[in-house]
């Protein structure tokens, strides 16, 4: 899989994952501040008409940029199935055991159905059989518990959770410090 750029605000903040020729062209427009960690892909461009010789960039894994305004963070990142999934670990908060995507399903702690909201405060991941039992009824009135309560994640975490699989090490090493202490993150 190809690995994607950490784009961060001018103040440092984690923003959202970039493919490479987003970063090129934000090179291109001279809005990259700075940047951090190692290369990621060198990009071969056009050749000089004077010298013969053909240009390059290195991209790094992280780059703050600025612009006009300062980008700013998402106060609440948007919730899906995919994230979710990756910040209970794949496990049903209700029996305990680990499933493979497919067998997964969203559930609502207070169902929509009686008022509850579609938050991350409110969902947890839950295997197909566990959310039907369950079905539009409060934990309380059928006796089951969660074994983690939910959360919101922030942008550092969140970004970590929908790019888990493709993430460099010192782009980790950027976002960790910025992950609350409430989980232990892998």
């Amino acid at each position: 899989m190809e690995a994607r750029i950490l784009r961060l605000n001018a103040a440092g903040q984690p923003i959202e994952w970039l493919h490479w020729k987003d970063a090129v062209c934000l090179y291109a427009r001279d809005l990259v501040c700075w940047s951090l960690g190692g290369f990621v892909r060198r990009v071969h461009g056009g050749r000089s008409r004077i010298t013969g010789q053909q240009t390059t960039m290195d991209l790094p894994a992280i780059i703050a940029c600025g612009g006009g305004r300062l980008a700013q963070m998402r106060r609440v990142p948007p919730l899906t199935n995919r994230a979710l999934f990756a910040r209970d670990h794949h496990q049903c908060l209700y029996c305990g055991r680990l499933f493979e995507f497919g067998l997964l399903s969203r559930d609502h702690v207070h169902p929509i159905s009686r008022g509850g909201r579609d938050i991350w405060s409110n969902v947890v991941t839950a295997c197909k059989r566990c959310n039907q039992h369950k079905g539009n009824r409060l934990l309380s009135d059928i006796n089951m518990e969660l074994l983690a309560l939910p959360f919101c994640p922030n942008t550092a975490e969140y970004l970590a959770l929908i790019n888990s699989d493709r993430i460099r090490g010192d782009q980790m090493e950027f976002l960790r410090p910025q992950f609350s202490r409430r989980r232990d993150w892998h």
